[in-house]
């Protein structure tokens, strides 16, 4: 009973989450929404109201012609004699029973279309806040949770949680519509049809709340793997190739998937079943009824009317019923994908999310690192202590160490991704922390060892982040010529309208990182961070690519990490690291002779 009872909690517990996320637009249409409801419920009552007069006119006409509250009806129609209310009362019955199907089919028309516009909304404000994250959060996060939230449990939700809500508010009034039109017809019949009808309904929830649970969080789990399955396996394709692990990975793909499925399936056909058991106990009870209703004063006729309102109370409480059901079973199924939605609509936002983008810090002098330490966390043991380090404007520094040492986190605290756990970064003095981090990486453009190409052209790559009708073509062509790929772009047959393929699979090592280079150029940044981003070329290359960032102009900043030294020999400093720790700076005829090497 407690587990019950919690369980029930928890569920009201994130529907107030969820309400939060909901923008004040959403909530007036909401509004509207409930009205449409209750017009609905005003319709169902209407049309099995019109039933008993219906019948009663077929069975004895001349009862209802005589009837005290029929006389209004009979005055304004000017109707004499009791057949002649057949005609009125069988097109009030059509009109009321086309009202009430036209209002149930605008009821399911706005609930659909409110449900996915919120679900739309959901999608793109986990987007947009997964996106503001800090760098420390998504280097933690298995970015595959964040795409099954996107593009798996948010519609989840919308089907497994915001369209059930919406249709038990809108069947809860219905059903209180209908009970309440038949207990005005006859209570006794009324309260058994509830009974007959409501109580099996009732045992069925609760012998299946468990497994619907269980099949929930079955889902949630299965959804993510699916997710990060297809991203491992299309991701590392060669490697996949060349090891010729298609069966591994397939297996793994299964295994999720059908996972997934059969919960899926499962909480169907948990939610399906009951209606044709429930569907059969409607008719024996509606027989049974009969039967005693026949043993009344004036026999089965005069129970005729009865049994038709009843019956037709019957026909649209069976569904109204199996709807609610239908809901509770989708929203307990749902539960753990609403909970991991909501944890990432709960995502915190910096302050500076909405506000333009601010104006470059003054950057003339030099960046100074003081005393800077850093580890991910209290417990976490130290990647960076107590680095010192003055970096000119316009200086060449390379960076070199084991992996491991420190290089790669070292850059991420320079360009601003990391806060140091402990020490400042200063620039011309001003040290860069909260808000002054935006203004810091207004200078900075990073080429990584992996370069990130969008399946879109030369210029749309260059000017990546740029919406192709701002391009501008010229300043790309310039980026491309300080970049020295110019000519090798101009060569081809669609020279900037070239597409380069996914992730770039068109064009070599060598060209991509000349596309990063040159991606750097045309963000007109100050300081350029490579971050090992010659180590997977081949000699030749990598030389080609340094020669590149020689060509760059010099009152750009550069930082460059490296596993070779010679890579390094252009630089005007280099700084060793190892165990997160400056072991030796210098230049590169000093680190040769430190490393004794000759």
């Amino acid at each position: 009973m407690n587990n019950g009872l919690s369980s029930h909690v928890e569920i009201f517990s994130l529907f107030a989450r969820l309400w939060r996320h909901i923008a004040p637009r959403r909530r007036k249409q909401l509004i509207l929404l409930v009205i449409v409801m209750v017009v609905t419920s005003f319709a169902e009552v209407a049309s099995i109201g019109a039933v008993l007069p219906f019948l009663g006119v077929l069975m004895a006409p001349e009862v209802v012609f005589r009837h005290p509250s029929a006389q209004p009806i009979v005055l304004m129609l000017g109707v004499t004699e009791p057949a002649q209310l057949l005609r009125p009362l069988t097109i009030l019955f059509i009109l009321m029973a086309l009202f009430s199907a036209t209002m149930r089919v605008i009821l399911l028309w706005a609930q659909t279309h409110f449900g996915f516009a919120i679900g739309a909304d959901f999608g793109i404000e986990i987007y947009r806040k997964t996106l503001y994250q800090p760098y420390s959060v998504h280097v933690a996060r298995n970015s595959s949770e964040v795409i099954a939230g996107i593009s798996i449990k948010v519609h989840s939700v919308v089907g497994a949680a915001l369209l059930p809500l919406l249709t038990i508010m809108s069947s809860g009034m219905i059903l209180t519509a209908i009970l309440l039109a038949l207990v005005a017809i006859d209570p006794l019949v009324a309260m058994a049809a509830l009974g007959g009808i409501g109580v099996p309904y009732g045992l069925i929830v609760i012998a299946t709340k468990k497994r619907v649970a269980h099949n929930g969080e079955r889902i949630s789990l299965a959804s993510n793997q699916v997710i990060k399955t297809l991203q491992e396996g299309l991701g590392g394709i060669r490697d996949v190739l060349i090891d010729g692990s298609q069966a591994t990975y397939c297996k793994i793909y299964r295994d999720a998937d059908l996972s997934l499925r059969r919960s899926q399936a499962s909480i169907q056909i948990i939610g399906g079943a009951p209606r044709f058991l429930i569907e059969f106990l409607g008719m024996a009870l509606i027989a049974v009824l009969a039967y005693g209703l026949s043993g009344r004063e004036g026999g089965i006729g005069s129970a005729i009317p009865v049994l038709g309102a009843l019956a037709a109370g019957a026909q649209r409480l069976l569904p109204v019923l199996q709807q609610l059901y239908n809901s509770w079973v989708g929203i307990r199924g749902g539960q753990a994908s609403l909970r991991d939605v909501l944890d990432l609509l709960d995502q915190p936002m910096p302050d500076y999310a909405d506000a333009p983008l601010p104006d470059p810090m003054p950057f003339n002098s030099s960046i100074r690192l003081s005393e800077i330490g850093f580890r991910y966390s209290s417990i976490a043991p130290w990647v960076l202590q107590e680095v010192d380090l003055v970096i000119p404007k316009g200086g060449r520094i390379g960076f070199i160490g084991a992996t491991g040492s420190g290089k790669s986190t070292l850059l991420d605290i320079l360009m601003g991704l990391l806060q140091p756990t402990q020490g400042t970064l200063a620039i011309d003095g001003i040290s860069v922390e909260g808000h002054d981090c935006r203004a810091w990486q207004a200078h900075i453009a990073h080429v990584p060892q992996a370069i990130f190409l969008a399946d879109a052209t030369i210029a749309e790559n260059i000017a990546f982040g740029v919406a192709p009708e701002k391009i501008d073509i010229n300043r790309v062509k310039r980026a491309a010529s300080e970049a020295q790929i110019a000519a090798t772009i101009d060569s081809w047959e669609n020279k900037y309208n070239t597409s380069v393929g996914e992730r770039g699979v068109r064009l070599s090592g060598g060209q991509r990182q000349r596309i990063g280079i040159a991606r750097a150029l045309y963000k007109q940044a100050d300081v350029i961070v490579f971050d090992e981003a010659t180590s997977a070329l081949d000699s030749d290359t990598e030389k080609a690519v340094m020669q590149a960032i020689d060509h760059i102009e010099r009152n750009i900043t550069i930082l460059i990490v490296a596993h070779r030294l010679t890579t390094l020999k252009n630089c005007d400093l280099i700084v060793k690291l190892a165990g997160g720790r400056i072991v030796h700076t210098g230049s590169y005829a000093e680190m040769i002779q430190a490393e004794g090497m000759h």
